[in-house]
């Protein structure tokens, strides 16, 4: 089968399933809703900041708030792209029609992240400028230097790590064992070691803590020995490795 051929059958079989549907809709809600409250919040609560807090006060991170929730659902988008195939056995079908299996599953990839690509800007400049009405007198513009950069970052931070999700998911092959391990790690696990001394080096390394990085203009202040762009870095590495040990196996291992 053609590689054009591929990717519109890939398309058809996203757009034709509800749940994957919704959970890109359940990102933005999240993400933009979330956002706005926390902008809302830090903005009647502004006055009560120490002065250290309020010198490395960034307000576009502020308006990212919410992307920790939303990523949850395209998180669990990535997965189910992948995934859902094994549950419901026409994984077969799928590779006696396209028994290239790199074809197969980039495709797959290649699409699932295109459209994640567009949800995530739409949600990014949303949660963005409904953010910075929240936040009133305490808001920054789209104009001032390296916000651009972090909100187009925000929107690749997404995509990224739906993109990582899939090739966990092509690891495992199971939608329950891949979410088991994905949902506790990112929502638990990540941000309770980032915030222990003990493992905040190690922690700071993780793929989510990494692209974080991407969505801020002040990071003075801190002690992590990477910026925007070393996060970006980091991450790539996280979506590489995934996604490439997934066609190893994929390859490898009978449907």
């Amino acid at each position: 089968m053609a590689a054009a051929q591929v990717l519109r059958s890939e398309w058809t079989k996203i757009k034709s399933v509800n749940s994957t549907v919704w959970t890109l809709a359940l990102a933005v809600i999240f993400s933009v809703g979330l956002g706005m409250l926390i902008s809302a919040l830090t903005k009647n609560d502004f006055k009560n900041l120490s002065t250290k807090d309020k010198l490395t006060f960034d307000p576009t991170f502020i308006s990212f708030s919410g992307l920790s929730l939303g990523q949850l659902a395209l998180v669990v988008f990535g997965v189910l792209v992948v995934a859902s195939e094994y549950s419901t056995g026409m994984i077969r079908t799928s590779l006696a029609a396209v028994p290239q299996r790199g074809t197969f599953l980039f495709s797959k990839v290649a699409v699932a992240a295109l459209l994640t690509l567009v949800i995530a800007l739409i949600t990014a400049f949303a949660s963005f400028f409904l953010g910075q009405a929240m936040l009133g007198d305490h808001h920054t513009t789209l104009s001032a230097p390296n916000v651009l950069r972090a909100v187009l970052g925000a929107a690749l931070y997404m995509t990224l790590m739906a993109m990582f999700s899939m090739g966990v998911a092509s690891m495992l092959r199971s939608p329950m064992l891949a979410l088991g391990i994905l949902m506790p790690f990112f929502f638990l696990v990540s941000p309770i070691l980032n915030s222990v001394s003990a493992t905040q080096k190690v922690a700071r390394y993780f793929p989510d803590q990494a692209g974080q990085r991407m969505m801020q203009v002040v990071t003075s202040g801190d002690d992590v020995p990477y910026g925007p762009w070393g996060g970006f870095a980091i991450l790539l590495v996280w979506v590489a490795a995934a996604l490439i040990v997934g066609y190893v196996l994929l390859k490898k291992r009978d449907a």
